[in-house]
């Protein structure tokens, strides 16, 4: 199971994230976000990050010109895009993307084509809100290209076998008290029953 650890705003973190078993690193380019950093602090983070590590960078209704930005001074592998206003030109995206749906009911799910995309629940403002998607929604639905988002945590990712989810997107579920501050043992805990998800 891939297991994309989002809200990164130190290296400490980063590290124990990837060595915790994450596959992916969020970083948060929204500016309202409390997990928010700069791109020239992602970038002194990635910089340092050993192989095979993917920098994820998240964008919340950002045009295609200020995501390439960021993403080429922070060395953004994937932008995480959230297009609430439908105002991005994607083929005019210099970075591969990954788009955001934000479910409100099944029939969100229902209406997806046959893309990866990244799925958490809505809710009036961004990130880390520890909202869960109803998991009967998913059933009849084929989710081998759904990166799932929202309310997860290693005490209930048991609820997700027989799913088959290609990934998982964790934030407020891996932190301490402090938003944006991770735990390490939460991160291990985490990233190990998402590998036992059947």
């Amino acid at each position: 199971m891939k297991v994309k650890i989002c809200g990164i705003t130190n290296l400490q973190d980063a590290l124990d994230a990837i060595k915790a078993g994450a596959s992916a690193l969020g970083f948060v380019f929204y500016a309202k976000s409390p997990r928010y950093i700069t791109p020239k602090d992602a970038l002194e983070i990635v910089l340092k990050l050993p192989p095979f590590v993917q920098a994820v960078g998240l964008f919340v209704n950002e045009d295609e010109k200020f995501i390439n930005e960021v993403c080429k001074d922070s060395k953004m592998q994937l932008a995480q895009i959230i297009d609430d206003n439908e105002i991005i030109n994607y083929e005019a995206l210099e970075v591969k993307y990954i788009k955001v749906v934000r479910i409100k009911e099944k029939k969100d799910l229902l209406n997806l084509n046959k893309e990866y995309y990244l799925v958490d629940a809505f809710v009036d403002v961004f990130g880390g809100t520890g909202k869960r998607i109803a998991l009967e929604w998913f059933e009849h639905v084929d989710c081998s290209k759904l990166i799932l988002a929202g309310g997860l945590r290693a005490e209930n990712l048991k609820e997700l076998n027989g799913f088959d989810f290609y990934g998982l997107d964790v934030s407020s579920g891996v932190e301490t008290e402090i938003k944006g501050k991770k735990d390490r043992l939460k991160m291990i805990d985490f990233v190990k029953e998402a590998n036992e998800i059947k």
